[in-house]
């Protein structure tokens, strides 16, 4: 077991992953009702940020938040690859982007406990959740606090990678992490770190998304919280 505190830390959040994981896959009703959640919310994201992703300078940035923080992608073999070598993880790369992993473990960790206990608020059965059902689950979960935190991690990983944009001895770096990293088997942590890198120095400044995702996602939080009385939210799902 490491003794570093961010890999200690890391390994805890994955733990608790993997918690969430179990609990889904002891009940065959509640991890497909997750999975239909997490659908609804890539849903949300594309039609909330329609106009980033059409955006030619924000697409690359839009689409890497949608596939990797939001959608219902399955994330267990990165994960896998984080609990076998978190203490290479922190010897090997740079302590920046050590720190930036473990936001996105807390980010992770989180994530998947509110949406664990939103699904196990939708109605079961065969059918697919409706937005109006998928808001209703989201406020009777409530939890404001977490929910803030929810959106500042998100903010934390974007603001780090618009960072690494203005180091170019970290972009070197990470190249020639590549061998090491696929020795180690952190291909799949690897491919993120680059991917998120190249879309966000593509850019050329990041301000402008990260204030508009934040502006977005405090707002969303907001009307929910307040209760929606308009249905404004719903109508985002389509």
């Amino acid at each position: 077991m490491t003794t570093d505190p961010i890999g200690t830390d890391i390994l805890d959040c994955l733990a608790r992953v993997g918690q969430e994981r179990a609990a889904r896959a002891a009940d065959p009703g509640l991890q497909a009702r997750c999975t239909a959640l997490k659908a609804l919310q890539q849903a949300r994201f594309q039609r909330s940020y329609a106009d980033l992703l059409a955006a030619p300078r924000y697409a690359g940035a839009a689409r890497f938040f949608l596939d990797e923080l939001y959608g219902p992608r399955d994330f267990s073999r990165r994960d896998a690859q984080f609990q076998r070598i978190v203490r290479p993880l922190v010897r090997l790369f740079p302590r920046e982007v050590v720190h930036t992993v473990h936001e996105l473990a807390r980010l992770h960790a989180l994530s998947e406990r509110l949406d664990t206990a939103m699904a196990q608020l939708l109605p079961a059965g065969d059918e697919a959740p409706t937005p109006a059902q998928y808001v209703q689950a989201w406020q009777a979960v409530g939890q404001p606090e977490a929910r803030q935190q929810q959106i500042d991690l998100t903010l934390s990983v974007g603001r780090a990678l618009d960072v690494y944009t203005r180091k170019p001895f970290l972009r070197h770096a990470l190249r020639m992490m590549r061998g090491p990293a696929s020795a180690a088997g952190l291909s799949e942590l690897q491919a993120f770190l680059e991917c998120g890198f190249d879309t966000f120095r593509a850019m050329n400044g990041a301000d402008h998304f990260l204030g508009t995702v934040r502006e977005r996602e405090m707002a969303w939080a907001a009307t929910l919280f307040a209760g929606d009385p308009e249905g404004r939210w719903v109508a985002l799902f389509g």
